[in-house]
């Protein structure tokens, strides 16, 4: 027995210094775990994760719904504007180019055109009603071309 004592103590020795070691790496990586917050073990920090866990969840579930109410509101605002400018008069020339026909829609092809017709003796401006890109009234070949170029500028997101 006494021929195995020596390799017997080594072996207690080198397992010693492996389990201080191994205590020591652990340790170390505790300590990493719990630098930068207040909690003194291992249960404060976990509590303090938790808690942080939990004011996330409150604060996404706030944006979360900040974001479709915007969402609702932007799809609501106008999105699409096409504008044509023409002569009304071109055969006797008292208008020139200074009538027009504007189109302000939402992504919903909702909204209005706007139609002036310019004289030199008085100014008519008139307002259509769009509703999913068509209105109530008969449009002009301008007011048609003004919706076209609104619902092209909603497409491209221009």
């Amino acid at each position: 027995m006494e021929l195995y004592m020596q390799e017997i103590l080594i072996g207690f020795g080198a397992t010693t210094i492996l389990l201080a070691g191994l205590a020591l790496r652990t340790e170390i990586r505790l300590r990493k775990l719990l630098r930068g917050n207040k909690a003194k073990n291992l249960e404060e920090s976990i509590a303090l994760i938790e808690k942080d866990l939990k004011e996330m969840t409150l604060f996404k579930k706030g944006v979360t719904t900040y974001l479709e109410a915007m969402e609702k509101r932007v799809g609501k605002s106008i999105q699409g504007v096409g504008t044509v400018r023409f002569n009304p008069f071109k055969g006797d020339g008292s208008g020139g180019n200074q009538s027009f026909a504007t189109s302000l829609i939402n992504e919903k092809g909702d909204g209005v055109i706007l139609s002036s017709m310019y004289s030199r003796d008085h100014v008519s401006i008139f307002a259509k009603p769009i509703k999913n890109s068509n209105s109530e009234f008969e449009l002009t070949a301008e007011e048609k071309e003004s919706l076209k170029m609104a619902q092209e500028s909603v497409r491209s997101g221009k």
